[in-house]
This record gives structure tokens, sequence and C-alpha cells, in this order.
């Protein structure tokens, strides 16, 4: 019997609406074991939308878990080149809380909301001859986005891609990268594992990335635009080794999702600065709540918000992610973000809660 699809269910691209970077809500069309702890979740958009990004961008899934919805920032693993679908990767480590509610609960049919797309992490960005794209871990998603793209747009691209991982069958995305290496000429694809198997034979490299196994499977890494995802100690290694070759680290560009490190200089000490009244706090009015808070000087208004009840979605809350992008009306804040916002959302007036700190009295659309 054929199957009965509700109607307008296909519908031709230039029928449908881009996907954008407000919230959204997806409905889970599939999910799909990679493997072992690690599964692919893919969406369509409930609004019938196509999505539109750069490959390696990351969005936002608010997760309805009972006692309260969790935020969790997920890279999409899809490429642009398919936008009828998005999909993220997830590895569920045994303290994830996110993670572990997706492989528990999230089923084809259920819907979540989702913001993004956001991030910078993105080949587009940095145009260049030749790539070498590192990865460890489910940190081979940005990169499988990256070279899904180039296989079904540019694929002639010169691409040396290293994925490291615990066992061969730690192995993320191991099948279509083979097959994908089969029909990209100019693709060199290497993967390096810490230990062999007892589930399959393993005649590959062994051992974990330093300079003698870089050198050996990208020699002309120098020449090279490198893309790094993983592990916060696997980064570090890549990047040490990196600059002990005197590699131009302009052309380095590496994913994290952990607050980058801030250097605090002391401000010099002073009688008055000891004697001095404390600076009285800004009037913030949180127009859509109807709820006016005060805002003591160095706070954030995610802070401000927090403390008077007033609920803006976070996840990050460094800059990064976008969740808490909200729309500032009247008032000036100085915010210092880390690529989790447009030059244009900014002139439309949008600020990220998280690290906007007001100025004056502000008004704010929450």
């Amino acid at each position: 019997m054929n199957a009965v699809h509700p109607p307008g269910l296909y519908r031709h691209l230039d029928e449908m609406t881009p996907w954008d970077d407000r919230l959204q809500v997806l409905e889970v069309i599939s999910v799909t074991d990679e493997a072992p702890q690690v599964k692919t979740f893919t969406f369509r958009s409930d609004a019938q939308a196509w999505f539109r990004y750069k490959p390696g961008q990351f969005i936002t899934l608010e997760l309805p878990k009972a006692g309260g919805p969790l935020l969790r920032t997920y890279t999409l693993s899809s490429s642009p080149s398919r936008p009828f679908s998005i999909s993220v990767t997830v590895k569920a480590q045994a303290e994830s809380i996110g993670s572990r509610w997706m492989f528990d609960y999230l089923k084809p049919g259920d819907r979540v909301k989702a913001d993004g797309p956001s991030g910078e992490f993105s080949h587009h960005n940095h145009p260049a001859e030749k790539y070498l794209f590192i990865s460890a871990g489910s940190g081979v998603t940005p990169m499988m986005s990256m070279l899904r793209w180039m296989h079904d747009c540019a694929p002639e691209t010169d691409v040396a891609f290293i994925n490291c991982a615990r066992s061969p069958e730690d192995i993320i995305f191991r099948k279509e990268l083979q097959l994908i290496g089969s029909r990209m000429p100019a693709l060199s694809l290497a993967f390096l594992v810490e230990q062999r198997s007892n589930r399959e034979t393993w005649s590959g490299l062994l051992g974990r990335i330093n300079a003698t196994r870089l050198q050996l499977l990208a020699p002309d890494f120098l020449e090279r635009e490198i893309f790094c995802c993983g592990p916060a100690p696997f980064m570090r290694t890549v990047r040490a080794i990196l600059e002990a070759a005197g590699f131009d680290m302009a052309h380095y560009h590496q994913e994290s999702f952990c607050a980058p490190a801030v250097e605090e200089v002391p401000a010099p000490f002073s009688t008055t600065e000891r004697t001095a009244p404390a600076a009285e706090a800004f009037l913030l009015r949180f127009s859509l709540s109807g709820v006016e808070a005060s805002c003591p000087p160095g706070e954030t208004v995610l802070q401000a918000a927090r403390a008077a009840g007033v609920r803006i979605p976070s996840a990050c809350e460094f800059g990064l992610c976008g969740t808490c992008k909200v729309k500032k009306s009247s008032g000036e804040v100085a915010m210092s973000h880390n690529g989790g916002i447009l030059d244009e959302e900014i002139a439309e007036g949008f600020i990220l809660a998280c690290c906007s700190r007001p100025l004056t009295a502000i008004e704010i659309e929450a």
C-alpha cells in the first residue's frame, strides 16, 4: 500500500521561505546510530522552511525536559547543500544531561524549539586553495558538514582529513567518509586510533596525534588552512605542534564552546577609589513581561533579568551561541561578545543579554 503523505509536504524550494536565526520549531524525522553512544538526530522545519546556513555552524536546542527546559548547543553535521533538513550528531557522555535526555526520549515526530544558526567556524569564512581538517571524537561534526558541502558543490577541493578516535568502532561517519574519499580525487583521508579493537581487525595507524604523525599524514600542512575541533586537551596539543613547527597561526581555526580565557589586570589602587560611594544601579524595563528591575553597575542584562524573575533563554553565557539575543528598545549598553550576534542585528537594536552591561536606563523586549 502506498504511504499517504500530508498535503503540502512536498514543495519546491522557491515555494518555501528560508529558516532564519530567530527561534524556530523543528520536527524530528529520523534518529540514526553512528557509533557507540553516538546518534544523529535529523530535523525538518515545522513551518516548512528550508535551511540556510554556513557549513560548520551550530544551533541551540531547547529540550523540553521535565522540571524545566534544557538549552544545549550542537554543531550541525549536515550540509546546507541539502537544504530540506538539518542534523546534529550527538555523543552521550556519562555526565551529559541534555544528550542523555535526547537519547532516551527524542524520537521521530517530536518537536523541539531551536535557535540559530550561529558561529564563524566555517571554511566559507576562510577560502583557501588547500585545507587540513583535524578532529577527534564528536569534534568531527563541523568537519563533516564542511566536507559534505565540498563533496556536493566543490568535489575537486584539496582536503587533508585527519580524524582521531579511541578505537576503530568509535570512528564517527567512517563508512560515509570512505565513500566520499572514493569520489573526491583530492581528498586525503586518514584515521588515527589509540587502541585496537576485539570487534574488528585494524591495520591503520595507532597512537595519538604528534608532530611526526602530522608530518606523515599531511606533509604540506604548513601550506594549508587548518580547522581543528575536539576535546580541549586535543586542541591544545594540535596548537602546540603547529606553533613549534612555525605555522602561521592566522590560518588556524578551532571550534570550542568553552569560554575564552580572560587575563584580569588588577586596577591601580587609590584612596579615592576606596572611599568613593557605590555607583547607582540602572533601571531596566522588560516591556513584554511588564517588569521593572535595577541592574547594579557591572552586572549583565541576563543577571538582572534572572534576579527579577524574567526568563531570557541562554546557553553558553559568554557571547558565542546567540541564544540570549533580545531586542533593546531604548538605552545604551556595553556589549563584548564572541561572534554570537551579527553587525546588522546590532544595528537593528538587538543585544546579547549575557554579555551586555547597561550604561543607562534601558528597555528590553522580554
